[in-house]
């Protein structure tokens, strides 16, 4: 039979969804992106938008596969927990996805749907273990799951419960497995990554110093981290372990002591500012990327400015933007001074501007540079790779993937890096 997996929202979902399909590989289903016996549709409820965009893709999945196998899973359930669907087989919500394959070949034998939920999550991490990805330059691990930041515009800390991490030992055993299997870069994923340990008595930094001892591992990456876990024992593992690489997902969601206030983050913008002068006496030439919410209830023009030129003094690589959404069962849905629609679309659009200008010039600090590019994909006579700091490569020339050059850059095209194999 053959299984395939629909994925929304973050890499945690994206790895959750590869150790499902992998289970189900181990038993001897085909793996495939067309169509299929049996679909995985792991959900996401991050906004009101996601929810619809997950139901709209179920709905769709459904229409065009009368007779398939379907399985829905994640974050919307747990945020709808009435959600129901005849036509869907299984419904469960983040817990119990490592037994996805048995209740797949349960349904096989009694032709019954199930819809399991719980109440609450337990504090244990549920245990998931992958050899292998599709993707064969760059795998997930992930080693952390749940949230207490409580943000207020945010619902994932009561769809993905507290903060649970996987064992050390486990994650250690996972990438050197990974590495043995080829894999020459790991980006460690989480729903609060860098909250990773304080559950087993370990820490985040101490986990980075034993998996950068594990030979073989050229890149190690984090998928995003706030900037109240860069503490001094962070940065001193940065400054000491070059397998680290240089980029660092950083959200800052708004450039307003005002607003950071009402989103109830854990800092201001003097604290922000201050930790990311320290990493760039560390690594000069980071890419430091984050987030920014544009349009949250109340703020003002003059607070969105004021967020504008944060985000140039920072000199951010790179913004991902995105208009407030509201969020049922979050303290910002009902807080008063909601954004009109148009004026999010309008501040959107400058502070796309702005990361598109930021990024440009990061970029062209690179050109004639000498820079070591993993190479993913090639067609004819083009491969194109990143960079350790995730700068995208052209280089004119077929090289095989996965491998490790050396290429200098001379010159930008848009948002790509162009450049020639170097000695």
């Amino acid at each position: 039979m053959k299984v395939r997996a629909v994925t929304l929202g973050c890499k945690v979902n994206t790895y959750e969804s590869e150790y499902v399909l992998s289970e189900f590989k181990k038993k001897g289903y085909e793996i495939t992106d067309g169509i299929s016996d049996i679909y995985i549709i792991n959900t996401c409820s991050v906004t009101n938008m996601s929810d619809s965009k997950s139901r709209k893709i179920i709905n769709k999945i459904i229409r065009e596969n009368n007779s398939s196998i379907i399985v829905v899973m994640g974050c919307m359930i747990e945020a709808h927990k009435d959600y129901e669907n005849d036509r869907v087989n299984i419904i469960i919500g983040n817990k119990d996805k490592s037994k996805v394959v048995e209740l797949v070949e349960e349904y096989l034998q009694t032709k019954e749907n199930k819809k399991i939920l719980y109440d609450d999550f337990d504090s244990n991490f549920e245990d998931m273990f992958i050899e292998e990805m599709s993707s064969h330059t760059r795998a997930y691990v992930k080693i952390q799951d749940g949230c207490e930041n409580f943000c207020s515009y945010c619902i994932i800390p009561y769809t993905r419960g507290r903060q649970r991490s996987k064992k050390k030992e486990t994650v250690l055993k996972e990438i050197n497995t990974l590495v043995q299997n080829g894999y020459q870069e790991v980006v460690l994923t989480g729903i609060h990554t860098g909250h990773y340990g304080s559950d087993i008595k370990t820490s985040f930094p101490e986990l980075l110093r034993e998996i950068c001892k594990i030979d073989g591992l050229k890149r190690l990456r984090i998928s995003s981290i706030e900037i109240t876990e860069l503490n001094d024992e962070f940065l001193n593992v940065l400054k000491e372990n070059k397998k680290i690489v240089s980029h660092l997902h950083i959200p800052l969601q708004a450039g307003s002591d005002s607003v950071l206030k009402n989103m109830n983050r854990k800092y201001l913008t003097d604290y922000f500012y201050d930790k990311i002068k320290t990493i760039r006496r560390i690594r000069s030439d980071i890419n430091i990327t984050t987030d920014i919410i544009v349009g949250f209830p109340g703020e003002s023009e003059e607070n969105f400015k004021e967020t504008l030129e944060f985000a140039k003094k920072i000199n951010f690589s790179k913004i991902h933007v995105f208009p407030y959404s509201r969020r049922q069962g979050t303290k910002a849905d009902l807080m008063p001074n909601q954004i009109p629609d148009n004026i999010k679309k309008e501040r959107v659009k400058e502070l796309i501007a702005l990361s598109n200008n930021l990024e440009s010039d990061y970029l062209d600090s690179f050109i004639g540079k000498t820079v070591e590019v993993l190479i993913e994909t090639n067609d004819n006579n083009k491969s194109i790779g990143h960079t350790g700091n995730y700068l995208k490569v052209l280089v004119n020339k077929r090289v095989e993937s996965n491998k490790i050059i050396k290429v200098k850059i001379n010159k930008r095209n848009d948002l790509t890096l162009e450049g020639i194999i170097g000695e």
